[in-house]
């Protein structure tokens, strides 16, 4: 629980207003983020890092609401983008295009082509051959494009196989022992410009040490560099920062940049870091309802209106998520439930084990569903997408409506 999600009396709220009130208005399932939470999550990023040139690039890919990125983007945000879709979104959400990044192992021809009209901030080059290829699509255009190597240092991140990136096996990134060769050939390309050097080694990250093994593996390459006479406007070291679902113990953002800023100690490139979870996670509730209590042979089971397709993570990950009810109660026994949706999968379980007092009706709050949550869901069984809500000083908001199922097939035809 933090303070921007609270109990007052039996309700559970967001920012003063009860979460059973936007339940009634909008219905379920339902996600529902804090203004508050994701502004004082931005700006305790930004004051850690206050003493050094640096630039928040939001991943993206943890949650795009349009609402959210333009939140981010007033506060003074850039972007770190995977996609060619992510970045329409930015800029829609008006973001600045020379404010992003862009990451991802597989850009298409028209995605490159996409970003350098848009002029973006710089590219995050994978392998060798997407740096031919942004080499030849920029030449096509006549410009010139700005590039870091996202560099592999085969750091172990202690984090769930899924989400590490930075080991040698994974799929991310140029091998550190190759990286300084890749770099002297970037800098002779015509349509190349070196500008920096990008690192992320995984996501859900709850130690510093990973971090600050990985700068200093940045560092050590980035003076060899300086040694060819390729010298780094910026150093990227990415996000993964991890939160508290359960019984984590992450370290906060200001141990974080304090650990970082001394592995930097004495060092002149601007930093970039691309924090996604950290700001997003704890900001974002999603609310379910509970259509039947049924008594299993050997479980029971509470099984609400949510499912895999809203919230991927459990199913995908084995993640926890708590889940509390929007209205404690005290006419009812408490019992152990199997929280499941109505998805046709075994796989479709939001939580294990729940100690919970509900009853048929009753609406639970997922906690800690503001990353990874929206963004990672579908429309398995055709059901549709949830609504989304943001909740700036006690009022609601509604920033996506509820998809229809007509929505789902508009684009469909038979032959």
């Amino acid at each position: 629980m933090t303070p921007y999600f609270s109990y007052q009396q039996d309700q559970l709220c967001v920012d003063d207003l009860p979460l059973v009130d936007i339940a009634q208005r909008y219905g379920t399932p339902c996600y529902v983020y804090s203004h508050a939470a994701l502004t004082a999550a931005y700006r305790e990023f930004a004051e850690a890092f206050k003493s050094r040139e640096h630039l928040i690039c939001y991943a993206v890919k943890a949650n795009p609401s349009l609402a959210i990125l333009n939140l981010f983007a007033r506060l003074g945000a850039g972007f770190d983008i995977v996609s060619g879709g992510e970045l329409q979104r930015v800029l829609a959400a008006g973001g600045a295009a020379n404010k992003v990044v862009f990451s991802g192992v597989g850009k298409s021809a028209a995605e490159m082509k996409l970003a350098l009209e848009a002029e973006i901030l710089c590219f995050n080059v994978e392998s060798a051959a997407e740096l031919e290829r942004l080499n030849e699509v920029a030449g096509s255009l006549g410009r010139v494009a700005p590039i870091s190597l996202r560099v592999n240092p085969n750091v172990d991140a202690k984090t769930h196989p899924y989400i590490s990136t930075g080991l040698k096996k994974n799929k991310f990134g140029v091998a550190y022992d190759e990286a300084r060769a890749l770099y002297r050939r970037a800098a002779a390309l015509p349509n190349i410009r070196v500008t920096g050097m990008d690192c992320h080694i995984g996501s859900q990250l709850t130690e510093v040490s990973p971090f600050v093994a990985a700068a200093e593996k940045v560092l050590a390459l980035a003076d060899q560099l300086a040694e060819d006479g390729i010298v780094l406007e910026h150093l990227d070291l990415g996000g993964g920062l991890g939160i508290c679902y359960n019984d984590e113990t992450p370290p906060s953002i200001a141990e974080y940049a304090q650990a970082l800023l001394a592995a930097l100690a004495g060092r002149s490139e601007r930093l970039i870091f691309e924090p996604g979870r950290r700001l997003v996670g704890n900001a974002g509730v999603l609310l379910t309802t509970i259509e039947y209590l049924k008594q299993g042979e050997e479980k029971s089971f509470a099984l609400v209106d949510a499912a895999m397709n809203d919230l991927m993570r459990p199913a995908l990950y084995d993640a926890y998520h708590a889940i509390q009810p929007v209205v404690s109660r005290s006419d009812v026994a408490t019992a152990i439930y199997e929280v499941v949706g109505p998805v046709c999968e075994t796989g479709d379980f939001i939580g294990h084990d729940r100690e919970l007092a509900v009853a048929a009706g009753d609406v639970l709050a997922v906690m800690s569903a503001g990353a990874y949550g929206m963004s990672m869901s579908s429309n398995y069984n055709t059901r549709p997408r949830a609504a989304e809500v943001l909740v700036r000083e006690g009022e609601a908001h509604l920033i996506r409506e509820r998809e229809t199922v007509r929505s789902l097939y508009a684009n469909e035809r038979v032959v």
